[in-house]
């Protein structure tokens, strides 16, 4: 929306909040880049000293940690402790919504030993990690064997655990789904201290499908195999540049990766990765990318990329200048394509740091970045964490494919923010109705991006300050995520649980199905030891007592049904 269209707003009057976040950056520079450097070269040595052991001593070491784990929980008396968390810092969370449900008494459970690569089965493709492996770790061992996990998400410090009890998307997704999709197997830790290993096929499917999504509240989650697909040493990624109206970018993003003719799983057709920057209202970047052999892209006339170099552009600021010079063909190393937009966190570093993009502040200091976003939420007080949630967001939009247009047209009207991320994902039809599910019926319309098996969705991603917040106006922050909510209610679309939420627990409930989750929280034993999940992500503060009543209205519910196939 341009400055003409944008509707009058009154001038907001600044507080000392204001000035104060104005000039965060300089406890950003001096405090919090050096830690946040210290703790990723002591994460990185303690990494390769994990990675110097045999498979077989790590396996040795996690039996022992079960162990432990499950003595722990058999410790606990309900009549007296309050309900499991794990003991890991509230502040440590990568996710942007206040853990405040570790604020009421609780029961701690500590899983922080649980950071090691167990297995890479290169027979069966299956990596077997513990929940606090994150992706920067996994890439580092598996890319130099020609191999990755089917979706890596972007930036280094995600984990395994919270890709899957959360959300977990990349530019694969529009092939493999979401990150919890290629997960073959999980070990849970029950409420009971039974562990347990849950499949698709075996008799904890029900649990298997429940786990995406559940925020941990179904057991606590010890070990997963995950898929792995063989990869080349490049990724060749065409930027190319789509002008028009926001309804006319969006199908220049859909076209990039999903054919009209209907044939989406031809390789031939179909791209790798995807991903479109949206800059403003009438210009974006499409890219898409082919694994390429290091032959291939070391041939005479072909340009490498090596965006990983500290001194290098931002990435999102390096694909906008195919707006300026038209479509272009680079290589770029594999591993490094991967975590793109770990160094200026997508484009949430421009707000951190405003001159962090610059030539000087990118040479001199570059290799600081990123800040990690734990330390960035530690040295924020009450005061400032509200400052974020009214006058910045950071959302991601889950809708049909169909709908991009739609929702773009929304955040534009609603929020003005750029720049927005597009990134495609299947939603699988699968045999029970999951928290998240594809639209019924949707395999009749054959939309462009769907086949018989999947409906393909978006992750529109909005992060950054909305445009009246960087024009001085006053902007309800509360107030339009609670619009988006009700949009995305809808439009059969969804809010990964990350983010600051407002619903209610009735809207939570219309935009997630409950069946099969309260059906295994209940078969499981996890009512009464674990918090819910609409409780562990509601926005505030969660009393024990409010807790405990909602807990025993679950207890006294109808037993949930797990629903057929045929509700799908």
């Amino acid at each position: 929306m341009s400055d003409l269209e944008a509707p009058l707003r009154p001038k907001r009057k600044k507080i000392w909040v204001d000035y104060f976040v104005n000039f965060r950056w300089i406890i950003v520079i001096f405090v919090v880049l050096p830690i946040s450097f210290t703790l990723y070269f002591l994460t990185y040595l303690g990494d390769v000293r994990s990675e110097c052991k045999s498979f077989k001593q790590r396996q040795k070491a996690h039996d022992e940690n079960v162990k432990k784990v499950v003595k722990r929980l058999k410790e606990r008396n309900p009549k007296k402790d309050g309900l499991v968390c794990t003991a890991r810092k509230p502040w440590i969370a990568v996710g942007m919504r206040n853990v405040d449900y570790k604020r009421a008494r609780h029961f701690e459970v500590d899983l922080s030993a649980f950071r090691n690569i167990l297995d890479i089965d290169k027979e069966r493709m299956i990596a077997r990690v513990e929940p606090l492996v994150n992706m920067g770790q996994i890439t580092r061992v598996t890319v130099p064997m020609n191999l990755a996990l089917a979706v890596v998400a972007e930036l280094d410090d995600l984990t395994v655990g919270g890709l899957i009890n959360g959300y977990g998307i990349e530019g694969s997704s529009h092939i493999y789904g979401l990150f919890s999709d290629t997960v073959v197997a999980y070990e849970i830790v029950l409420a009971d201290g039974r562990l347990v290993r849950a499949t698709k096929d075996n008799e904890y499917s029900d649990l298997f499908y429940a786990i995406p999504w559940s925020q941990g509240t179904l057991g606590l989650l010890v070990a997963a195999e995950i898929k792995l697909i063989p990869v080349k040493e490049y990724m060749r990624l065409t930027y190319k540049p789509v002008v028009g109206n926001l309804k006319e970018l969006a199908q220049g993003y859909v076209d990039s990766f999903a054919p009209r003719d209907g044939d989406q799983d031809n390789p031939e057709k179909v791209p790798d990765f995807v991903e479109t920057m949206i800059y403003n209202p009438s210009e974006a970047v499409c890219m898409t990318g082919k694994y390429a052999s290091k032959e291939e892209a070391k041939k005479k006339g072909n340009k490498i990329n090596s965006v990983g170099w500290w001194f290098k552009p931002w990435f999102y600021q390096h694909a906008q200048t195919a707006l300026k010079k038209g479509e272009f063909v680079e290589y770029i190393p594999t591993r490094e394509y991967y975590h793109r937009h770990t160094r200026c966190l997508y484009w949430e570093g421009k707000l951190i740091l405003p001159f962090a993009d610059q030539c000087w502040f990118r040479f001199l200091f570059g290799w600081l970045m990123p800040p990690k976003v734990s330390l960035l939420k530690a040295t924020q007080g009450e005061a400032i964490r509200n400052y974020y949630h009214e006058m910045h967001v950071i959302q991601d939009m889950l809708v049909p494919l169909y709908k991009v247009g739609d929702a773009l047209e929304w955040v534009d009207r609603e929020m003005e923010i750029y720049p927005i991320w597009l990134c495609p994902h299947r939603m699988y039809k699968l045999p029970v109705k999951t928290m998240v599910y594809p639209e019924p019926g949707f395999e009749l319309q054959s939309r462009q991006g769907d086949t018989q098996y999947a409906q393909m969705y978006t992750d529109v991603g909005v992060y950054y300050a909305p445009g009246p917040v960087l024009r001085g106006e006053e902007f309800d922050g509360a107030g339009a995520v609670r619009r988006m909510e009700n949009w995305l209610i809808e439009n059969h679309g969804f809010q990964p649980q990350y983010a600051v939420s407002e619903l209610n627990e009735k809207n939570f409930w219309r935009m997630f199905d409950a069946g099969l989750y309260e059906h295994c929280r209940k078969k499981y034993g996890a009512v009464g030891t674990f918090m819910s999940v609409y409780y562990k992500s509601k926005k505030g503060r969660k009393t024990e007592k409010e807790v405990q009543e909602a807990e025993q209205a679950i207890l006294d519910a109808p037993y949930a049904e797990v629903d057929q196939p045929a509700d799908c």
